[in-house]
C-alpha cells in the first residue's frame, strides 16, 4: 500500500474517531512523538512532501484586543465611535494563524506600512497543550 493510502486511511480513521465523540463516545488521547528538528536529515521522498506542506495556505491575523457589545450598541456605531477593547495600550499583540494563537507583537512602520515584530514566539510544547 503507498504512503498516500497509509495517510488517507489515518485521515478516515481520525475522522470516524471525530465522528464517535460528536455522538457521545469517549475520544481516546493521542500519543504524540517528541518533536526534533531533523531537517538535515531528509531524504529526497520527504522533502518533496514537506515542500507540498509548505505551499498550504493560512490565514495570519493579528488581534489588538476584544470586545463584547450587545447587538443594540453595535447598530448605534458610526463613523468616529469608540468601541474600548479588554487590552491597555502598549500590551503585546496576539499573533494568530489560522485562529490559533503562535506569538504576541508589537507595532512597527517599517516605509509607511504597518508590521508586526513577534516579541515572544509560543512554543510548540505550550500550543499542544492547549489543544488537549
Amino acid at each position: 500500500m503507498s504512503d498516500d493510502q497509509d495517510t488517507m486511511d489515518e485521515w478516515a480513521a481520525a475522522l470516524a474517531e471525530a465522528d464517535d465523540a460528536d455522538q457521545g463516545g469517549e475520544p481516546e488521547l493521542a500519543e504524540l512523538d517528541e518533536l526534533t528538528d531533523a531537517s538535515g536529515n531528509l531524504s529526497a521522498d520527504e522533502a518533496r512532501k514537506l515542500d507540498t506542506i509548505l505551499d498550504i495556505p493560512v490565514t495570519i491575523s493579528m488581534e489588538v484586543g476584544r470586545s463584547k457589545i450587545n447587538i443594540r450598541n453595535l447598530l448605534q456605531l458610526n463613523q468616529g465611535s469608540v468601541v474600548e477593547l479588554d487590552r491597555v495600550a502598549g500590551e503585546p499583540l496576539d499573533v494568530l494563524v489560522n485562529g490559533t494563537l503562535i506569538a504576541h507583537g508589537e507595532v512597527v512602520v517599517v516605509n509607511d506600512k504597518f508590521g508586526i515584530r513577534l516579541t515572544d514566539v509560543i512554543s510548540q510544547v505550550e500550543r499542544i497543550k492547549k489543544l488537549r
